[in-house]
């Protein structure tokens, strides 16, 4: 993409300000590193919890110079800006898109539905690779914001366009269309997802259909009635080629045959829409046997059909397209490493979507990209690593490692650039591997980014931390959707302090909060002033209230810059002594007010003594002052919220008015977010609800964080009326089959959970928990359920959620997300 400024705005239709500079990047987020600033354009979008006008400053002094604003946004401080003003950023950036989308001369596959868009789109991908220039969407860029920035991602020279649109309000998909303006349309199913934003099904599915206005062929399954019935129904211009189970379709699945974990598929094309030299009838082996998957592959081989692949090569291909891990996963390394495995595939656009990841963990210096060859034609190869290299250029890559034939041939882009000091390249993943010393990686980032065939889970798999299988699967953007949810709740210039004490509730401390300083919030909470320490050594900058101070540490916590809660006098006297000693001024103080709680707190009467000791102080200010809600997620207890709310009013403007000065003010926990919304004063804080623990309200909201998961180690066949486990407490009253799962007591699992008061999921059923839960291992009963040595056993998250688990001991989520142990290892995934 490349426009001069003056043609951008004449595509919008309005005016620019500044020079008529050369644009070849355009983005959205604020945080992105970017690499030429002098020809990146920032577009300014304004959303429901977002509003990007507040970062154009801090942009402007890391160098952006080119602006899509507001028309209300006022530039005096942007004086040597380049700056179009719009009625709409949003609308202007996919104006842009489809501007941009309109001088493609290759053919543009469009693809929507409620499951499998991204599936689809990568096995259509893996399948046309080798044979010509594929771009596509990353990852799920399937948005109003992800469609555009898509399209603006596409390299003008392919062969092949493959793009996903999603929907959940009616009216998006028109603005889609105009933007991708597919030639080819795959519709992949229909569901329940965002049901609740549309009148019906019908509603939903003409609104999706919307998307292939301009087409000329659409595909689909026609056993979908609902789907078939509105494409016969509807005006359209677009030719339609049909598969299914049934003769009406123009390709017939005749048969499906299971082996070993694969499936043969056999089909005859009918009435067939496609060219004359394709066989009447094929056989097929595609790798899976769910239905889900052989769903996708049939939409691919529909596709692959419709596009005249020769029949052999499609055979060929769709045998050996392999799983699509949309997520990229965090976990812990050996030598204090962080691995970053984001190796289901390799090309330009998720590589700088992997960087920009890899920018946001501040807690190493040292950072190592270890990459495959990116699968492109010979005659691009050349062009696309000088690309990479100068992508590297800037993003603070301290070693280098190139795995394949063509990085090897290209390596000299690499060894030239001065920013990357230690640079080596292997033929394949095994020659890496035997020559790869562990010893080699110490406290450093490393990230994966390879394609499927170079198997970098190998290396993943030398470079993690080797523990049990039980394993707390972390989901960021659970997290994140969670934080803009409670953010969407509050009022304009309401701040933010995130909870990430006692480990962020048993997620992972470091982690967590590198994810929350990336998303802006205002401030963190520890408990303890060496979980501030950690943080800090771990590379985060933002704000950290220590909120269980104690004397003894008060010296660490200025010199780690980290802000103490004060509760009592004697507490403020003994820190005055401390800052006093190490000569600072106007250290921040967060004042804590007992209104009810009766835990910690200064109280009404403590209010002169508390405004003579802070008179005429210069070693410290308030920073703000906040109190603790006793009870705010009950009904039955809201009188006593109402009355702590009243108190704290009254102290504050009490202390307001001695001091002389304004602070923060936040009394408000995460139910108290949705429950007393005229309480927000200047801050809430967000604890349990940011893990995705939910109410009955909000349940629909909130994404499930964590999943705690083990693995079957053993499956034994019990007679009737032997026992199971210490104790003889399990007792087979029927001949029963159990399994032996690796998690017990010493992992966080309540004992109370045993003789089948808590129970596993085992492939999508219910296995009660049988007999005493051990130390470090748990019997469940697996009879009548079709599962083997090996399976997947969910303990914790999806189905189970941890209020059930709570409840089914009598204790609260807290304790249950915050039991569980160190040696559960954590890992973090982000799609």
């Amino acid at each position: 993409m490349q426009y001069k400024l003056s043609e951008i705005s004449g595509i919008l239709g309005c005016a620019y300000f500044g020079n008529d500079v050369v644009i070849n990047h355009i983005f959205v987020d604020s945080r992105n590193r970017i690499d030429k600033s002098e020809t990146a354009l920032f577009v300014a979008i304004k959303g429901e919890r977002h509003d990007g006008h507040n970062y154009i400053e801090e942009l402007y002094a890391k160098g952006i110079r080119n602006f899509i604003v507001n028309k209300d946004y006022r530039v005096e401080n942007i004086v040597e800006g380049n700056i179009i003003a719009v009625e709409n950023t949003l609308r202007a950036i996919q104006d842009i898109a489809a501007n941009y989308r309109d001088t493609f001369s290759f053919p543009v596959l469009g693809i929507t539905g409620s499951n499998g868009k991204t599936c689809v789109k990568e096995w259509i991908y893996q399948i046309f690779r080798d044979i010509k220039t594929v771009s596509r969407s990353p990852k799920s860029y399937n948005s109003q914001i992800g469609a555009p920035l898509s399209i603006l991602m596409t390299d003008s020279a392919s062969e092949l366009g493959i793009f996903e649109a999603g929907i959940s309000l009616p009216g998006e998909m028109k603005r889609l269309e105009k933007i991708l303006h597919p030639d080819i349309g795959i519709f992949t199913n229909i569901g329940d997802a965002h049901q609740e934003n549309f009148t019906d099904i019908e509603q939903k599915i003409g609104e999706k259909l919307q998307l292939f206005e301009r087409s000329k062929l659409l595909i689909y399954c026609s056993d979908y009635c609902d789907i078939h019935q509105a494409v016969s129904k509807s005006k359209h211009t677009y030719s339609t080629f049909t598969w299914g189970y049934g003769d009406e379709s123009n390709l017939t699945v005749l048969s499906k045959t299971n082996v070993r974990n694969k499936t043969l598929v056999k089909i005859r094309l009918n009435n067939s829409v496609l060219r004359d030299n394709i066989e009447n009838e094929a056989e097929f082996e595609i790798p899976f046997s769910d239905s889900a998957s052989i769903e996708n592959a049939m939409h691919c081989i529909a596709f692959a059909l419709s596009e005249g692949l020769d029949i052999n090569l499609l055979k060929l291909n769709i045998a050996n397209i392999t799983p699509v891990a949309m997520r990229l996963e965090l976990k812990e390394g050996i030598n204090k490493c962080t691995i970053i495995n984001d190796s289901y595939n390799s090309d330009l656009n998720s590589l700088t979507i992997a960087l920009n990841f890899l920018d946001g963990l501040t807690q190493h210096k040292k950072k190592t990209l270890i990459l495959s060859d990116i699968m492109q034609s010979e005659s691009d190869r050349k062009k696309l690593y000088l690309q990479v290299s100068k992508l590297l250029q800037s993003r603070g890559i301290t070693r280098f490692i190139g795995i394949g034939e063509a990085l090897e041939r290209n390596s000299e882009y690499f060894i030239a650039n001065s920013n990357i000091p230690d640079c080596k390249f292997y033929r394949d993943t095994d020659k890496f591997l035997l020559h790869c010393n562990k010893a080699n990686f110490n406290n450093e980032a490393v990230l994966l980014k390879g394609g499927r065939q170079f198997r970098f889970e190998r290396i993943s798999r030398l470079l993690e931390i080797q523990v049990h299988q039980t394993v707390l699967e972390i989901n960021m953007n659970a997290i994140v959707n969670n934080l803009n949810y409670f953010r969407s709740k509050l009022n304009d210039g309401v701040k933010l302090m995130a909870m990430v004490k006692a480990s962020s509730y048993g997620h992972g401390s470091a982690e967590i909060a590198a994810l929350l300083q990336y998303h802006r919030v205002d401030y963190l909470a520890v408990a303890y002033a060496d979980e501030g320490v950690n943080l800090r050594e771990a590379g985060i900058t933002m704000p950290v209230v220590v909120l269980n101070t104690e004397p003894d540490n008060f010296d660490i916590m200025i010199e780690y810059l980290l802000e103490p809660e004060i509760y009592s006098l004697n507490s403020l006297i003994t820190f005055l002594k401390t800052a006093s000693g190490m000569g600072v001024n106007n250290y921040p103080l967060h004042i804590k007010v007992d209104t009810g709680m009766h835990r910690l707190g200064f109280i009404e009467n403590d209010l002169p003594e508390l405004c003579n000791i802070l008179k005429n102080r210069q070693e410290v200010k308030i920073a703000s002052v906040f109190s603790h809600l006793a009870a705010s997620d009950e009904l039955r207890h809201d009188e006593f919220t109402v009355s702590q709310i009243e108190k704290f009013k009254r102290f504050c403007k009490s202390l307001e008015k001695e001091t002389g000065y304004s602070f923060i003010k936040h009394i408000l926990n995460s139910a108290g977010i949705e429950r007393f919304p005229e309480a927000q004063f200047d801050m809430a804080r967000l604890g349990i609800g940011l893990y995705g623990v939910a109410t009955e309200e909000n349940s629909k909201y909130l994404a499930n964080v964590g999943t705690l998961s083990s693995a079957i180690v053993q499956i034994k066949q019990i007679d009737e009326g032997e026992t199971i486990g210490y104790g003889r407490h399990g007792v087979a009253i029927t001949p029963k089959t159990i399994a032996t799962v690796p998690i017990g007591y010493a992992d966080g699992l309540n004992r109370k959970l045993g003789n089948g008061k808590g129970y596993f999921v085992v492939n999508g059923k219910s296995a009660p928990i049988i007999g005493n839960i051990c130390m470090d291992a748990c019997m469940i009963d697996i009879t009548g359920i079709d599962a083997k040595e090996g399976d997947r056993v969910i303990i914790m998250g999806g189905a189970i959620s941890v209020s059930e688990i709570a409840n089914a001991i009598g204790t609260i989520p807290y304790e249950v997300l915050t039991s569980i142990s160190q040696r559960v290892k954590r890992v973090y995934i982000s799609d």
